[in-house]
């Protein structure tokens, strides 16, 4: 089925904002590993996880209306030095998405192409649950402080041996 020139631009569009924060979500939760931060890794690795659902649905949808889905396109992404940065970058980043989103869900309603609504709503409500999470993740750190946000992230091995030398 081919589909409309303007919509597959944006949903094109969507996919480059997708690719980019699967990008800087994987790359913020090795970091979080790096440092000690087990929780904060595994559940900044699944807000990656979701992105790479939303960018293969784009795909999807793109092909369907027999276009080319562009993967090789990525937007600037904004790798924060500090887990406080991390989730500052994500929230804005995030917000923004939700904005596309509905931009992009208005078109598809213009044009009357409900299949794409639903698909696009369907996405828009993953990342405001993204948003919702890391505004939860900026209020702990302003009443707890960063320091005793930071120990709750920490994941204790209960089965941790130390490696043994020669």
């Amino acid at each position: 089925m081919i589909g409309n020139e303007r919509l597959l631009e944006v949903l094109n569009s969507l996919l480059a904002d997708e690719l980019t924060a699967i990008n800087q979500y994987m790359v913020h939760s090795e970091m979080c590993e790096n440092w000690g931060y087990g929780r904060l890794h595994l559940a900044i690795r699944k807000q990656a996880m979701d992105e790479m659902h939303h960018a293969e649905w784009l795909i999807e949808r793109i092909i369907f209306f027999e276009g080319i889905p562009t993967v090789s396109k990525l937007n600037i992404m904004r790798i924060g030095a500090s887990v406080l940065e991390m989730v500052n970058n994500d929230i804005n980043d995030e917000l923004n998405a939700v904005k596309a989103y509905n931009s992009a869900i208005s078109l598809a309603r213009e044009i009357e192409d409900q299949g794409t609504v639903d698909l696009l709503t369907k996405i828009l409500k993953m990342e405001e649950g993204h948003v919702d999470w890391a505004e939860k993740q900026q209020s702990q750190i302003s009443q707890m402080g960063l320091e005793n946000y930071l120990l709750m992230q920490i994941e204790h091995e209960s089965n941790y041996q130390p490696s043994k030398t020669a």
